[in-house]
């Protein structure tokens, strides 16, 4: 659900040769390796990678609780490197919401500003406002037991929002939810993001999750980034074999096998679902290419099935295919086949790399 409208040109985060240690001497652990970032004004980026990859030692190091080993952190241009964390214009969503038990929803989100002194028909008026953006403007008088765990989450966000922080970090807010209530909270969070028009920087390790909300993704590994762009060129033009394999599932061909299909060695990534299954020796159009194969295993998902096809050249390919009503050929297992798919569709990953 990226935004239609371009973004802006003006940079909210700016990291630069950003690199984090833990432990000395032979206990050394690289946790985030010469990262450099920019983060635009009023988008919303996503940190996403496996555990450990980095991403939150980075979301942490912009919010100020933790310092660099090395590189700067600038905010709106200003140099935040040693700068204390009350002392950056960020708040921070965490994934246990930290809500205090014994205060009343709207003695949550005025909190902050009471602690700034902000005279009390302001921050109350200020904290209605973010209530309402969150949809809970009639939970003012309810205490976090008495909410959903969706419900919680929104009074965490309202919390930071009233605090008009010109960039918001969120550290895998909705990895408590359950599926249905998670796949709600990311459209509203979405939706929130537009509506007040704050940079938010969040980090997931769920790729649909990151496919579904970011204007843009970074793609974290080990510490560094493998690949910065929008979900669709992130998904559909992967920067490096771990970015093909870790954002969806991807198909790669390789050396001979990639020599034999398409034409030329190397490494060629083909998504699951642009593979059609045809009926074995069936030729290829014009802007194809085929390979014959052996179903191996046909697993039903639901709302599609996935076949995994033994190739005769070697190695295997993923094919992943909607259950339409007239869905095309639907083949057993050890039935022979030849998969197709555009030429079009294909991605040479050593080119890219």
């Amino acid at each position: 659900m990226p935004r239609e409208e371009p973004l802006s040109d003006a940079i909210a985060v700016q990291l630069r040769g950003v690199s984090k240690t833990f432990g000395r001497g032979d206990d050394t652990v690289a946790a985030v390796r010469d990262v450099d970032l920019d983060v635009l004004d009023g988008e919303f980026l996503t940190l996403l990678g496996p555990s450990g990859s980095g991403k939150t030692t980075v979301l942490r190091m912009i919010a100020g609780f933790e310092l660099p080993t090395a590189g700067t952190v600038e905010l709106a241009g200003r140099d935040v490197t040693d700068v204390p964390p009350f002392d950056r214009d960020v708040n921070t969503v965490f994934q246990d919401y930290a809500l205090f038990p014994h205060m009343t929803v709207q003695q949550n989100v005025e909190y902050g500003l009471k602690v700034k002194r902000v005279p009390k028909a302001d921050r109350q008026a200020r904290a209605a406002e973010a209530l309402a953006q969150v949809q809970l403007a009639g939970y003012a008088n309810r205490r976090p037991h008495q909410l959903s765990g969706g419900q919680r989450q929104r009074v965490a966000l309202a919390r930071a929002l009233v605090n008009r922080p010109k960039v918001l970090l969120l550290d895998e807010p909705l990895g408590a939810l359950d599926l249905k209530l998670r796949e709600q909270m990311q459209v509203e969070l979405k939706h929130i993001q537009r509506l007040v028009g704050i940079t938010f920087i969040f980090v997931t390790h769920d790729q649909e999750e990151a496919l579904t909300m970011s204007d843009r993704i970074a793609v974290f590994d080990s510490g560094r980034i493998e690949q910065v762009g929008t979900p669709e060129e992130v998904y559909e033009k992967p920067g490096t074999e771990f970015v093909a394999g870790f954002v969806g599932t991807s198909n790669l061909l390789r050396d001979a096998a990639a020599e034999s299909v398409v034409g030329r060695p190397g490494i060629v990534s083909i998504r699951p679902e642009k593979i059609r299954l045809a009926e074995a020796a069936a030729a290829p159009g014009d802007g194809e290419h085929g390979v014959a194969g052996t179903v191996r295993e046909v697993i039903y998902l639901g709302t599609g099935t996935r076949f995994v096809v033994d190739l005769d050249v070697g190695g295997s390919l993923v094919v992943l295919q909607q259950n339409l009503h007239d869905r095309g050929l639907h083949p057993r297992s050890e039935q022979p086949v030849t998969l197709l798919w555009r030429t079009s569709d294909e991605y040479d990953l050593s080119r890219s790399e």
